[in-house]
């Protein structure tokens, strides 16, 4: 005999998944939301401040330099741009492989990646030195007769493939909110209320024709956004590993990068939802510990990946007998900056290996700490590709290292208060658990599965 999970805890009727969900939005804020509020829009407009004094000023204000000619603007963008990957797996994969467990952290999940990939967004504009100028970035009739955009660069591959990626999840992730704003839309009192909510969810009725149309547009959605979980992030790697950079120009980035971004986007994921049954206690029946425990999995999963491409990759320097590649990894892990690179080791490979014992994968306190180690280090996996690879090329008389400034401090910590912003202004005025998907599920686990064969 087997029993499984429940998927929602403290045997709520219909009613009360309605009223635990929508609770947040139809109440005042706490003083705990007030004062974290409070806390990311200082940080917000200090990351305002950052940006400004940059643009006024220019870029010689960060630690770019020759030959580190790529820096904060560059790891922080893929730093993000991987935390967005888990909302679209969470979402979109996993719904098309019919995994009942997601539909409690879909929603919040695709709403992080919405809100990561805006973050992440605005450090290439601003890397450019002239963001004034971004708009030449995209392919458009203009006057500057033989001035065009480079289509064999996987720079502007990035403009496309990042531009589809946030558009294509703030439809996955609007379009499954459309019940859940008719629900509140019903509840409303105030009519201005009302009328917000009835705008945005399109008149919706819950009709078995609506309802057709909308599954049948979901699944869609689902498909088109899966190769975008794999596409967006190998081409990122593409920015690296098509030039001849020893410690770039490898074939192993782009399966490396997914892996990692799955693995950083898990752990913000997981950070993000220990906050949320904190603030939110009601929650706690709907994100359970099971739910943490099977993201811990995949964070032990994915961690062991990346641990294994960090091995191939020193395997591979030696084995291709290339001395320049040989001395980039050789530099990497006992160069000047060794001491980033075994900061990684430790995040990324070393300190997920607790979540082997099963205690620890249901451990609250603990779950919180290593999703944070691993943030930590997924960001330095992208300063030391960017930074070790960089500083040492092949001419020693141009070797130098990266002058790290206030100012990349500045970007890289305000960029938080901008996703926190987001994230917490998403937590009051959007329901942040699927009603519309947690209902068919609440009876899951609840019934015996087993019997004899034969």
């Amino acid at each position: 005999m087997m029993k499984r999970n429940q998927l929602v805890l403290g045997n709520k009727t219909l009613k009360d998944i309605t009223e635990d969900i929508v609770k947040p939005v139809e109440t005042l804020p706490s003083k705990q939301w007030l004062s974290l509020f409070l806390s990311a829009k200082v940080l917000l407009l200090f990351y305002i401040s950052m940006i400004a004094i940059i643009i006024a000023n220019g870029m010689g204000l960060l630690g770019v330099n020759n030959p580190v000619a790529w820096g904060t603007m560059i790891i922080t963008f893929v730093f993000w741009i991987g935390i967005g990957h888990a909302g679209t797996l969470i979402s979109a994969i996993l719904f098309l492989f019919r995994q009942k467990w997601r539909t409690s952290v879909a929603r919040t999940a695709e709403a992080m990646t919405v809100f990561a990939v805006m973050t992440a967004g605005i450090f290439p504009l601003i890397h450019t030195g002239r963001p004034w100028l971004d708009f030449w970035l995209f392919p458009y009739p203009n006057q500057r007769g033989p001035l065009w955009t480079n289509f064999r660069s996987p720079l502007l591959w990035d403009v496309f493939a990042v531009s589809t990626y946030a558009t294509v999840s703030a439809v996955f992730w609007y379009i499954g909110m459309v019940p859940d704003l008719a629900t509140i839309r019903d509840r409303a009192v105030h009519p201005l209320r009302k009328k917000i909510y009835g705008i945005l969810s399109f008149g919706w009725r819950g009709t078995a024709k609506q309802w057709s149309h909308f599954e049948m547009l979901y699944m869609l959605l689902a498909g088109l956004s899966t190769p975008l979980v794999l596409s967006v992030h190998t081409i990122v790697s593409f920015d690296f590993a098509v030039s001849n950079v020893p410690g770039w120009h490898t074939t192993i980035f782009p399966p490396y990068f997914v892996a990692g971004a799955i693995f950083s986007g898990f752990g913000m994921v997981v950070t993000l939802m220990t906050l949320v049954r904190i603030g939110f206690p009601q929650f706690k029946d709907y994100i359970t510990i099971d739910h943490m425990e099977v993201m811990n999995k995949i964070i032990m999963a994915t961690g062991l990946m990346v641990g294994y491409a960090y091995g191939s990759e020193f395997f591979i320097a030696w084995y291709s007998g290339n001395a320049y590649e040989k001395f980039a990894f050789i530099n990497r892990a006992f160069g000047p900056y060794a001491w980033s690179y075994w900061i990684m080791i430790c995040c990324n490979v070393v300190i997920p290996q607790l979540f082997w014992k099963k205690s620890f994968r249901r451990s609250i306190p603990i779950m919180f700490t290593v999703s944070i180690f691993v943030n930590i280090g997924m960001w330095f996996e992208r300063f030391v590709i960017t930074v070790t690879s960089l500083h040492r090329d092949f001419l020693p008389s141009s070797w130098g290292m990266y002058a790290w400034s206030f100012f990349d401090t500045g970007v890289l910590v305000g960029s938080f208060g901008l996703f926190l912003t987001l994230f917490l202004l998403y937590l009051r005025v959007l329901p942040a658990i699927s009603i519309a998907e947690v209902k068919p599920v609440m009876n899951v686990g609840k019934e015996t599965h087993g019997g004899h064969h034969g």
